[in-house]
């Protein structure tokens, strides 16, 4: 099982250059960011974790800028977001920024996609909230349209376009990998439809054991085999009964969340939680 770490990449906390090389130097295999363009003021929807929400949301870089300036400085290090809020983006400008982000870095990108929680932040991009899942995996075809086809066209509900050129294509091939983020069992469907991966995060570590079972049964009604699915624990703590509990269960990686602070904080940990690669 690989290892690797997740940070709210913000304006106050340690450079994600630093952090790259960090994690690079100490042998994680994947530097992961989260997604959020923006807070609404209104704060109608609210925060899912309870409480205020933590100031790090409202301070986030777009991810496949600073996912880019990672890997500028690295070469072995894989890169990943965790996730991106897809369904307040464009589909094929973020098409084109995934083929370019795994171009430049020499096809080391993981993309995570999820629907997102924040009803105010979607609907600002015009992203109705009912329908986001629909949305979702409606974007992740077309997207994967255009990654693997010369000439891509796309005709849906919420995609639609007539033949297009799109270049570059992916390194990685037919794509990067596409992993969903959720627990739900829609969001394990869509995985086994339309995915690549499975990215729960470390909630309750229970409902996720019994999930990844629950991904076992589905692949196999569809006739999919699970070596084409990996499953990615997000969030976990740098618990080493834990990491092996996830280990023994068969999943693909495990992903320690690193607080958003500088760097004379966050190093520190990377060297305690480096500790836990075999």
């Amino acid at each position: 099982m690989h290892i690797g770490v997740c940070m709210f990449n913000t304006d106050y906390a340690i450079r994600i250059e630093d952090l790259a090389r960090a994690c690079e130097d100490r042998g994680f295999e994947s530097l992961w960011v989260p997604e959020h363009t923006h807070i609404p003021t209104s704060r109608k929807t609210p925060f899912p974790g309870g409480g205020e929400l933590p100031r790090e949301y409202k301070h986030t870089l777009d991810p496949f800028v600073a996912l880019a300036a990672a890997a500028a400085v690295t070469t072995r290090l894989r890169i990943g977001t965790g996730i991106c809020l897809l369904i307040q983006r464009d589909t094929i400008t973020t098409a084109k920024e995934v083929a370019s982000l795994d171009f430049v870095s020499n096809g080391r990108f993981l993309f995570g996609v999820g629907g997102g929680w924040n009803q105010d932040e979607m609907e600002n991009h015009g992203t109705e909230f009912k329908t986001r899942f629909k949305r979702l995996a409606e974007q992740v075809r077309a997207m994967k349209e255009i990654w693997t086809k010369e000439v891509a066209e796309f005709h849906g509900q919420f995609v639609d376009f007539d033949p297009i050129w799109m270049y570059p294509k992916p390194v990685q091939k037919p794509h990067p990998p596409v992993l969903f983020g959720g627990e739900t069992e829609h969001t394990i469907q869509r995985v086994v439809d339309v995915g690549d991966g499975w990215f729960p995060r470390h909630r309750n570590a229970e409902r996720v054991f019994a999930g990844y079972e629950e991904l076992k049964r589905r692949a196999a009604r569809a006739g999919r085999d699970m070596k084409t699915i990996s499953a990615s624990i997000f969030g976990v703590p740098g618990d080493a009964a834990m990491l092996d509990r996830y280990r023994a269960a068969g999943f693909t990686r495990a992903i320690i969340r690193l607080p958003s602070e500088p760097r004379d904080k966050v190093l520190p940990l990377l060297d305690q939680h480096a500790k836990l690669l075999g």
